[in-house]
């Protein structure tokens, strides 16, 4: 008589399956955020009446860095060199040609992010300390250690811990507070001195700018490196202080704010305990470097969690134009920044350039949106 083996009831099959999913966090409802599978370019919303041609000089810079890492880009950027001062059709069917659009899903599988925006701002200042110049903006200090923590462990890629050597021990980084208020802890590392401790504060944020001197002359600075410590908004900070309501938080009125509450300015920077410093950089024409070392363009290069996506693709950027309700915004751009208050999935900010339309577009953009990657097809 032949053994048959037990099967264990229909119930009991379901029910280990149910607990399975319940232990699981019924991951097979909630995909992890990221980005996910491919879109049909006809599903991208409005992706035939984009001016394509004013991303080409933006594709051109990512190439000068994705050209060497993959097979892949290499072959997409000796096929964009062939094209010389391209229209917006022959953009648009490079672009169909050589990549494939995938949607970006947050947590809870949600498409909808938040979409802020970033310019070059323009400071007074000057190269020595005076009664009125007397707000430094530092280099990047000499005892600042950085550890890659990936050296010891492969799985915390792009994790890295800042911090300073006391004796054997490697401790945190002076925060913004102390470097605000103890005397002489980065004296003799100051690059120029400004007027004015808010336009420094949002110098920070913005991670560059120019400076004009009092001869005239203009000089730009650059992001050099960070202390380490967490970004903390200061508009969040405020709405949790219960001085402005979320719907009226944007870089005007938090400046308003700090105008009118000059004697408390100083205890709201310091909630931020982060800080930036920088190096001078050339003045030139084109926009500051991002963090794929090449110079921004306006309006067609955004700042992304690299963790998600990777720096130096394109994205399709569906949004609406900051100061209004629901004027559409979409357009391709670049991914080719980073930011400290730029984390998770469906979250970018979008460099709008430097001059007064800039500052303003900036300032008010906090918009909803959605975000397409671009990622490139595969060939043999």
């Amino acid at each position: 008589m032949p053994i048959v083996p037990l099967r264990p009831p229909r119930t009991t099959l379901c029910s280990l399956m149910i607990a399975t999913m319940v232990l699981n966090g019924c991951a097979w409802l909630a995909p992890p955020p990221g980005i996910t599978g491919t879109v049909a370019w006809r599903n991208l919303p409005a992706w035939d009446q984009d001016r394509h041609a004013e991303s080409w000089p933006a594709l051109l810079r990512s190439c000068e860095k994705l050209a060497r890492q993959e097979r892949s880009w290499e072959q997409i950027c000796s096929a964009a060199k062939d094209l010389s001062d391209p229209d917006d059709a022959q953009v648009r069917e490079f672009f169909e040609n050589w990549f494939t659009p995938h949607k970006v899903r947050g947590a809870g599988w949600r498409s909808q992010g938040l979409i802020t925006g970033y310019y070059e701002p323009l400071l007074r200042g000057r190269f020595k300390p005076s009664k009125q110049f007397r707000y430094p903006i530092y280099a990047r200090p000499k005892d600042l250690l950085i550890v890659d923590l990936a050296e010891l462990f492969p799985e915390l890629k792009d994790k890295r811990v800042r911090g300073k050597l006391i004796g054997n021990r490697v401790v945190p980084y002076y925060n913004r507070q102390q470097i605000d208020t103890e005397q002489d802890l980065l004296a003799g590392q100051e690059l120029l001195w400004v007027d004015d401790p808010a336009a420094l504060f949002f110098l920070h944020i913005q991670g560059s700018g120019r400076v004009a001197l009092p001869d005239g002359r203009v000089v730009a600075v650059g992001y050099a490196d960070q202390n380490g410590h967490p970004y903390r908004s200061i508009g969040r900070e405020l709405i949790a202080m219960g001085e402005l309501a979320s719907a009226d938080v944007d870089m005007f009125s938090i400046r308003d704010w700090l105008r009118n509450h000059s004697h408390r300015a100083e205890e709201l920077f310091h909630r931020n305990p982060s800080y930036v410093f920088f190096a001078l950089r050339p003045t030139r024409p084109e926009g500051p470097v991002g963090s794929l070392n090449v110079p921004l363009t306006a309006q067609r290069s955004l700042a992304v969690d690299r963790r998600v996506i990777p720096l130096g693709v394109p994205v399709w950027l569906d949004t609406t134009r900051p100061g209004t309700d629901s004027e559409p915004y979409r357009r391709l751009v670049l991914a080719q920044d980073t930011g400290g208050a730029i984390k998770g999935p469906v979250r970018a900010d979008l460099f709008w350039g430097r001059g007064v339309t800039a500052e303003r577009m900036a300032g008010l953009m906090k918009q909803p949106g959605r975000l397409f990657v671009l990622l490139p097809k595969k060939r043999r």
